[in-house]
């Protein structure tokens, strides 16, 4: 046990004009709970991005990209970071919803049946509205998959997805990918209102396919 007494905590020392580096080196360096975490996570990404043969995969759940993460995201992505991205149907909800859009600040412990009544959605602390939600994704979806259709019948989920991207603005997380080459993975396409509509125009267009093989094949 006594190697394991090998390094001392150190009490963090707050200064004037401290870099944000400098800030996670001290957390690190003082040794407790999620503080440490932050500045491991730092030293983990600085080598990541420094080793040439590394390849760099970002993975992250969608209730982030509900939130100002999405922009920590972003430019990740922009600043071509990493190689690839995986991640879940709700991270595609949440990026075309906020790119034609806006969520807003809540609480955690506000009372769901009256938000229900005024059409507003919780997720967490962050308030979704329907129409900036459902509503919009049921507006903008189908449009875009008819453009994409007339285009070409059958796709992988990425290149479904940078078709998306293509067609969004530049605060978008999918645009960027699009942009730099970086692949987006999904594995659970369906799994998400972008999903639902999917579902709902192949109803009409029973020739439109995604292929999930395509993308399984590009991750290999």
């Amino acid at each position: 046990m006594q190697n394991e007494l090998n390094r001392k905590v150190k009490d963090i020392d707050l200064r004037k004009k401290m870099s944000l580096n400098e800030l996670s080196q001290e957390l690190e360096a003082g040794g407790g709970f999620v503080g440490k975490k932050v500045g491991t996570a730092v030293n983990i990404l600085e080598k990541m991005v420094q080793d040439e043969d590394c390849i760099n995969f970002l993975s992250f759940p969608a209730c982030i990209v509900a939130t100002g993460c999405r922009g920590v995201l972003r430019d990740i992505i922009k600043k071509d970071l990493v190689d690839a991205v995986i991640t879940t149907c709700g991270t595609l909800d949440h990026d075309l919803a906020r790119s034609w859009k806006n969520y807003y600040h809540g609480e955690f412990d506000l009372d769901d049946i009256e938000l229900h009544k005024n059409e507003i959605n919780r997720i967490g602390n962050v308030l979704a509205p329907d129409e900036s939600y459902g509503l919009v994704l049921e507006k903008k979806i189908p449009p875009i998959l008819k453009e994409i259709y007339g285009e070409k019948k059958e796709f992988s989920g990425r290149e479904l997805i940078w078709e998306f991207g293509k067609r969004l603005n530049d605060d978008s997380i999918i645009y960027w990918a699009q942009k730099n080459n970086i692949p987006v993975f999904v594995p659970g396409l369906m799994d998400g209102a972008f999903g639902s509509q999917l579902w709902m125009f192949w109803q009409e267009h029973r020739d439109f396919k995604v292929n999930p093989i395509q993308d399984e094949e590009e991750i290999s």
